[in-house]
């Protein structure tokens, strides 16, 4: 099987995180904006495995940062859910912009 080019990998994980950071500045919903904050994580994630393979193929640091940034992103999806449902339950929105205060 032949091998992916290098340079195809990161053309991909540069559409991957440039379409989340489309997404997060555009988007008000804040669900859309998680997903475009995961979307440039995962982006960041090809990006660690790519030059980890390409580069130092014997060592393992990029796959651990990547498990490491896998573990991060679902901590803060989890936190981030979690703040969406309050907000929605005080607003009955979970439009960024109609959310004008945090104070309960």
């Amino acid at each position: 099987m032949p091998e992916i080019p290098f340079e195809h990998i990161l053309f991909v994980s540069f559409v991957l995180f440039f379409t989340g950071v489309y997404g997060f500045f555009t988007r008000r919903n804040m669900i859309t904006m998680l997903m475009s904050v995961e979307l440039m994580l995962n982006a960041v994630n090809i990006n660690m495995l790519v030059f980890n393979k390409y580069l130092f193929p014997a060592q393992l640091e990029g796959v651990f940062f990547t498990l490491f940034i896998i573990t991060i992103a679902a901590a803060e999806a989890s936190v981030a859910i979690a703040i969406i449902i309050n907000i929605y339950r005080k607003f009955k929105t979970i439009d960024a912009n109609d959310v004008d205060s945090l104070k309960f």
